[in-house]
């Protein structure tokens, strides 16, 4: 059995097949031919940890990636699923993003050190002048070149990462802003519709590439014997979403499509995680699963059985561009976050991406936003997390719950910061907390540069 895994950036779970008014029409219908998780989770709102998590299947303070790749963080590669099925017997195949090492395209760096065997994605260099919206085109051509040109000798992993719909979005058509309503957590006004308008046209074109993709998947005869992991990595690039670990951060949109499954549904209502997603390949392929995997296995969904949810979904932040340790708890009904850095419970305002809607933000007491230094929220009654009732005499136990999960987990995992705030390696690149902008020249903004890590341009954090 071959797999497929087809990832986007930044897109959470706004695309139609959880109900929202965006133009993606092909990953509709996978998840109409495959199962869809309705409450799905990575393990971080960050790229490079939420993707080490889901190819791993261990949490970022466990494989190291507390950060961004690009900024010095790294990956225990050993553990990453490239390697695993590589090992097994997989042709492991690059095609476009990763984010697991160095910058997204340091492909020579991925085939070192990543366990893949094989780079079919496009020239990218220079990444920050290249016509990204092309390049994703571009790469899914050269995915169906290969599919057309496979032996079949041994089953493939192929990852086919889009850049899309990461910020640096096309232009909307003229007019598409009029009737673009932003997510339902930022304001609505000319500004944030036009911005959103963006996401809306990158969307659009991913949709467009993954339907390249399985129709060559189709046409060449290997759709019925490869499994289909469709997800993202996190939530929006808008304030209060991406870096965040509410569920507009954390969680995304996954659906996997088994050939020959026996589905007793066809959407999935339990909460489930990235660090669920190994396990279940593994089990899927009838290969022994490691047993560093923190994550538990729902392939018996695809033959008909009955699987729970996870009791509790857990996510952290360390760094993205500057040092903001958080963990949360989630379980149906309640939601705990805990901001370990009491010294600084406002918003870290350079790990909020460059953008329109920043910007109004910004002119509208951004900087005088706080945090409480622990939250509670009832996601019954209160789906946005805005209502805090860890003060609430009536959830007392809730709390005291919810506490003692994460405190249970975080011993379990050897969380780092149970000793205390993570010490900044010289090799790793770091914003100060009270930096307004990821790519801001001045070196007084940064805590570490990274040693050889140079400020870039195009505001790639």
């Amino acid at each position: 059995m071959n797999v497929l895994y087809l990832h986007t950036h930044d897109t959470g779970c706004v695309v139609s097949p959880y109900g929202y008014a965006v133009d993606t029409p092909n990953m509709q219908a996978l998840a109409e031919d495959g199962l869809l998780f309705e409450h799905a989770f990575s393990v971080a709102p960050t790229c490079s940890p939420s993707r080490a998590g889901l190819l791993t299947g261990t949490y970022p303070h466990q494989n190291g990636m507390l950060g961004l790749a690009q900024r010095g963080f790294e990956l225990d590669a050993s553990k990453h699923l490239a390697h695993v099925l590589a090992g097994a017997g997989w042709r492991s195949v690059l095609c476009g993003v990763q984010h697991e090492v160095g910058y997204y395209t340091d492909h020579a760096l991925a085939l070192r050190t990543l366990g893949y065997e094989e780079d079919i994605t496009a020239d990218a260099t220079p990444y920050a002048e290249r016509d990204l919206v092309a390049w994703d085109a571009e790469n899914a051509r050269n995915l169906v070149r290969w599919l057309e040109a496979y032996d079949g000798k041994r089953p493939f992993f192929v990852s086919f990462g889009q850049h899309a719909t990461h910020r640096a979005w096309p232009e909307p058509a003229s007019g598409a802003a009029d009737y673009a309503r932003p997510p339902v957590n930022i304001a609505n006004n000319e500004v944030t519709r036009e911005d959103y308008a963006g996401f809306l046209a990158s969307a659009r074109l991913a949709d467009e590439n993954v339907g390249l993709v399985i129709d060559a998947l189709k046409r060449t005869g290997h759709y019925d014997d490869t499994v289909v992991l469709l997800t993202t990595d996190h939530g929006l690039a808008f304030p209060f979403e991406k870096c965040t670990l509410s569920d507009a951060g954390v969680g995304v949109l996954m659906a996997i499509r088994v050939p020959g499954a026996t589905l007793a549904r066809r959407t999935f209502e339990g909460l489930v995680s990235h660090i669920d997603v190994v396990p279940t390949l593994l089990d899927l392929l009838g290969i022994d699963k490691p047993a560093y995997l923190e994550g538990r296995s729902l392939a018996a969904l695809f033959s008909g059985g009955e699987v729970p949810g996870d009791d509790a979904v857990f996510a952290e932040v360390n760094f993205h561009t500057s040092y903001e340790p958080i963990r949360s708890v989630r379980t149906e009904r309640y939601k705990y976050v805990r901001y370990f850095d009491e010294g600084w419970l406002r918003v870290n305002r350079s790990n909020v991406d460059g953008s329109p809607t920043k910007d109004f933000y910004e002119a509208h007491g951004l900087a005088d936003v706080t945090k409480d230094a622990e939250a509670l929220y009832d996601l019954y009654y209160d789906t946005f997390e805005t209502n805090d009732v860890a003060g609430d005499e009536r959830y007392a136990s809730v709390l005291a719950d919810m506490r003692t999960r994460l405190r249970a987990f975080m011993e379990r995992t050897h969380d780092p910061l149970l000793k205390g705030p993570i010490a900044i390696k010289p090799t790793w690149k770091v914003n100060r907390r009270e930096c307004v902008a990821a790519g801001s020249r001045d070196p007084s903004d940064y805590e570490s540069l990274g040693g050889h890590f140079t400020v870039r341009e195009r505001g790639m954090a």
